[in-house]
């Protein structure tokens, strides 16, 4: 059974190799040499991170920035997508933003573009600044 909690000290390590991994195999097109275990700290400073767990491993994680109702990243573990750890992950943040919430989708990430759609979340416009990404919406 998956619970989502808040992220602990000592979660930072494994959502650190989470994130870069993930981004090395999603994200192809990018160069994985300009990725590094620290981007988790730059790209979640200040917001709120919820981890999702089962039988005490960690399947995943969502961060947020609370005053503007934004989700800034959701990772899964690759070997764990596809069983519901990003749903669950978004209904956390349901509970935690006002609606309506926002996101971007890198416009390459066709899958996760996918996923949010069958979640709900309506595209609004495509904007290309250094990479073409989705803003999203969910009311």
């Amino acid at each position: 059974m998956i619970q989502i909690r808040e992220i602990t000290p000592q979660d930072k390590p494994r959502l650190q190799k989470l994130y870069l991994e993930s981004r090395q195999k999603t994200f192809y097109w990018s160069d994985p040499k300009q990725m590094h275990l620290t981007d988790f700290d730059r790209d979640t400073k200040d917001e709120s991170i919820f981890v999702a767990e089962a039988d005490k491993t960690i399947l995943g994680f969502i961060s947020f920035y609370l005053p503007d109702n934004f989700i800034h990243c959701l990772f899964v573990d690759t070997h764990f997508k596809g069983q519901g750890t990003g749903h669950q992950l978004l209904e956390k943040a349901k509970q935690q933003l006002k609606r309506p919430m926002s996101l971007k989708c890198v416009s390459q990430n066709t899958p996760a573009l996918t996923f949010y759609e069958k979640e709900g979340w309506e595209k609004l416009e495509e904007v290309n600044d250094h990479e073409a990404y989705w803003n999203m919406i969910y009311r």
